[in-house]
């Protein structure tokens, strides 16, 4: 399949799969006139490196998806390495929860208690 539709399938944009390859995440092969080409394969590359992007990594932090995928494996977290990635990645996310409950926990404390809501009835109705 040509970039266009590669882009199409995949819900990027040609510009984005360009630059996937300029960082050497995707390799296009070439058509006699030039074009890109890619195959399925491609696609699942595309797909990983964006649910992984959805997820908070960067860029960078995909190519050990990627290689885990092209050296054939079922998944890209199948590898040792993308193992690796996953487990500071999820240190990561570990710490920012750790800041946000002490955020909310000093809100909390500074909000106080809850007001006790006044009486809707007045004097007219007792």
């Amino acid at each position: 399949m040509r970039i266009g539709e590669l882009g199409d399938r995949a819900g990027v944009s040609t510009r984005t799969l360009r630059h996937y390859e300029s960082l050497g995440l995707l390799a296009a092969r070439r058509r006699a006139n030039g074009y890109r080409e890619y195959d399925e394969h491609d696609l699942r590359i595309v797909a990983e490196i964006r649910s992984l992007a959805e997820l908070g990594f960067a860029l960078e932090e995909t190519r050990p998806f990627v290689e885990c995928l092209r050296a054939g494996h079922p998944t890209g977290a199948s590898c040792a390495a993308s193992q690796e990635v996953q487990r500071r990645k999820l240190a990561e996310v570990d710490a920012w929860l750790g800041r946000l409950q002490a955020v909310r926990d000093r809100l909390a404390a500074e909000l106080g208690p809850a007001p006790v809501p006044r009486c809707a009835v007045t004097s007219q109705e007792v």
